[in-house]
């Protein structure tokens, strides 16, 4: 199981319609504190965030991620305008496993939910 932490209406589209095409568990959370509810309860193969989101502030919610021992070893992604250095700079230091340019992330898709 995927738990998708993003607000963005088209990449939830891309995500979901990859995700029927393999058969993969994907969950979408719109808000922060059920994100974390959702991955704590669950604990999915892979949490996805996108970056960019300002509302649902991704950096803090990987940095509570990564600093639970609960949660602590679910694999994390990231993925963000490649024009963002700060951000992706900053999701690194709030501990997330891999972070992508939207377009590789889009490229990649298929791949990183049949992992």
């Amino acid at each position: 199981m995927i738990v998708c932490v993003l607000d963005d209406l088209l990449f939830s589209v891309k995500i979901s319609t990859a995700a029927k095409l393999l058969g993969s568990d994907v969950y979408f959370e719109r808000t922060p504190g059920m994100a974390f509810t959702r991955v704590k309860e669950t604990q999915p193969s892979l949490v996805i965030f996108d970056l960019n989101s300002v509302k649902l502030n991704p950096l803090a919610a990987i940095a509570e991620l990564k600093a639970d021992p609960a949660t602590r070893g679910i694999r994390t992604l990231g993925f963000v305008s490649h024009v963002h250095t700060d951000v992706i700079e900053a999701a690194r230091q709030a501990g997330v496993d891999e972070v992508l340019a939207r377009s590789a992330f889009s490229a990649q898709l298929k791949e990183i939910l049949a992992r």
